[in-house]
């Protein structure tokens, strides 16, 4: 019997299951963007500036969709991103998206506001990474580097762009805030979600799971955790406060959310591995550049220093070619996963990652490129004209390409 997921056939469909099975506020957390949502579109109107120039007569027989990422191999370069409390959009949390990553043999960055513990993800064969912030409180910090390197973390994975929440105003109106506002309406909507509603009260409460012991004291609820959490993030955060990080963690250190050259050049110098090209999602700063369109000069400038993976817009095989087309070492998803977990749970992760990795493979034949150690800026030109990904319409686009 076919079920629901198996008819999902690419991440919008995963997107519109994850619609019906959710209240609208945990809905819009997701889907939503900060203000006017034009970073969130210029996201994806990005990948319409480019277009495939496939080689033809290859043997694309065996097309290898491997690689290494900060030494680690993966089956194919998609990396799934850390989220906050992904438990409160299905009961299984992170438990699934760990599960799913670890049989789709791919890396899952933990958030430090995840919903199940540092060590609990870690039963999960596989490479995992841990997100941080530089908190206020350093112990707490350097607690979390303890422990991750304690259960086996590869990489440390520093998110820069959230010193200050962006302005998501569909948050606000939902009363999606710390602590939480609902209104009337809100109630009612999530009252015709019963299925979501009991394994809601049914399952162990949602908090901060890595927060715990004499720190939480007296904060036995979600609010008082998150509370806790948000008092800890700060806007003070300088380059110092990474060179203090980088003294902290002997493994390979990530920063993510640059976008200029000078930021990745100073990550360099500070002993970073690699950099996440990423605009979180649009959700922080909007009218922010596209992060594929910041791409081939980030390479350029800086691609021999660090490995560069790139986040923000990226919901087909399609786009994940293109962005390791432009020098990309890997592509990073939140979004598409989380529609998966809402949808399904650990299947719903499993048929996101499956359908990124099948389209992938079929982009690769289809460009007659056997593996994605040849996947250069040779198989790509600049559109003539762009795509407005809302209306359809064609937009004229420069001509010029330059990529290394």
């Amino acid at each position: 019997m076919t079920s629901k997921l198996d008819q999902c056939y690419n991440i919008d469909d995963l997107r519109l299951l994850a619609k019906k099975r959710l209240p609208r506020a945990m809905y819009d957390y997701i889907a939503g963007f900060a203000e006017d949502g034009v970073c969130g579109e210029r996201n994806r109107s990005a990948f319409y500036h480019y277009e495939f120039v496939p080689r033809m007569l290859r043997d694309v027989s065996d097309v290898d969709t491997s690689t290494t990422v900060l030494g680690e191999s993966i089956d194919f370069p998609v990396i799934l991103a850390p989220t906050a409390l992904s438990r409160l959009f299905h009961h299984q949390g992170e438990w699934a998206v760990a599960a799913a990553a670890s049989k789709m043999n791919t890396i899952y960055s933990l958030s430090t506001l995840s919903s199940v513990s540092i060590e609990k993800v870690t039963e999960f064969e596989g490479p995992k990474w841990f997100q941080i912030y530089v908190y206020k409180d350093r112990s707490l910090v350097k607690e979390f580097i303890d422990r991750a390197r304690t259960a086996g973390y590869r990489a440390l994975c520093l998110t820069v762009d959230a010193a200050v929440s962006g302005n998501r105003e569909q948050d606000l109106r939902n009363g999606f805030t710390v602590p939480p506002q609902p209104s009337f309406k809100t109630v009612v909507e999530t009252l015709t979600h019963p299925q979501w509603l009991w394994h809601h009260f049914t399952s162990p409460t949602v908090t901060t799971a890595n927060v715990s012991g004499e720190r939480m004291a007296g904060k036995n609820d979600t609010n008082s955790f998150l509370s806790y959490v948000n008092q800890q993030l700060t806007p003070t955060v300088t380059w110092s406060d990474v060179e203090w990080m980088r003294s902290q963690w002997d493994g390979p250190l990530v920063i993510k959310g640059l976008m200029s050259v000078e930021d990745a050049r100073m990550a360099a110098r500070m002993g970073a591995d690699g950099i996440v090209l990423s605009n979180h999602g649009g959700r922080q700063l909007d009218h922010a550049a596209a992060t594929l369109d910041l791409l081939p000069q980030m390479v350029d400038q800086v691609g021999a220093q660090l490995e560069i993976i790139i986040d923000s817009g990226i919901r087909r095989g399609t786009d994940v070619a293109k962005a390791l087309a432009l020098g990309a070492k890997a592509c990073m998803v939140g979004r598409p996963y989380l529609y998966g977990l809402s949808a399904g749970g650990e299947a719903g992760v499993l048929r996101a990652l499956q359908l990124f990795q099948q389209e992938f493979h079929r982009t690769l034949q289809l460009l007659g490129c056997p593996s994605v150690a040849e996947l250069d800026s040779s198989y790509l030109r600049m559109a003539k004209q762009g795509v407005d990904f809302e209306t359809g319409s064609a937009v004229q686009q420069p001509t010029s390409l330059q990529v290394v």
